[in-house]
């Protein structure tokens, strides 16, 4: 398998934790019960639970912009420095970014979203012949 599609099968594996973790605040915060019931009537997360849903929400975004060029570029049999340097770049910051959402760290996190954006991008120069 690719670097890029091996990033990829990692970046969706790291969703997956993250929808664990969020799924285990949510408990800690309002219990099971109202979680397996029609969730109606649930109280806006706050604090650790807040910030790992927003979490989750964050990655799943660039997911929905990474999986696609990924597999493009596997479609298309592009895979260079550039296309395997952007996918690690992103699967990298990503984690980066999710443990400082979840540990509540400001200022630096921008920047680790900052990078995978970057690798993103990366990709997508690469599948126009501009990089």
């Amino acid at each position: 398998m690719s670097v890029e599609l091996t990033m990829l099968a990692y970046s969706a594996a790291l969703l997956l934790v993250l929808v664990l973790i969020q799924a285990f605040a949510g408990i800690r915060a309002v219990g099971a019960v109202p979680l397996a019931n029609s969730r109606d009537n649930l109280p806006a997360a706050t604090g650790w639970h807040a910030r790992a849903l927003r979490c989750v929400d964050n990655h799943r975004e660039g997911l929905t912009i990474f999986a696609p060029l990924v597999l493009v570029a596997a479609l298309a049999h592009v895979s260079n420095g550039t296309t395997a340097l952007g996918a690690q770049l992103f699967f990298y910051s990503r984690v980066v970014h999710a443990v400082l959402y979840l540990a509540g760290v400001p200022m630096v996190r921008p920047l680790a979203w900052a990078v995978g954006v970057v690798g993103t991008v990366m990709i997508f120069l690469a599948l126009m012949g501009w990089a």
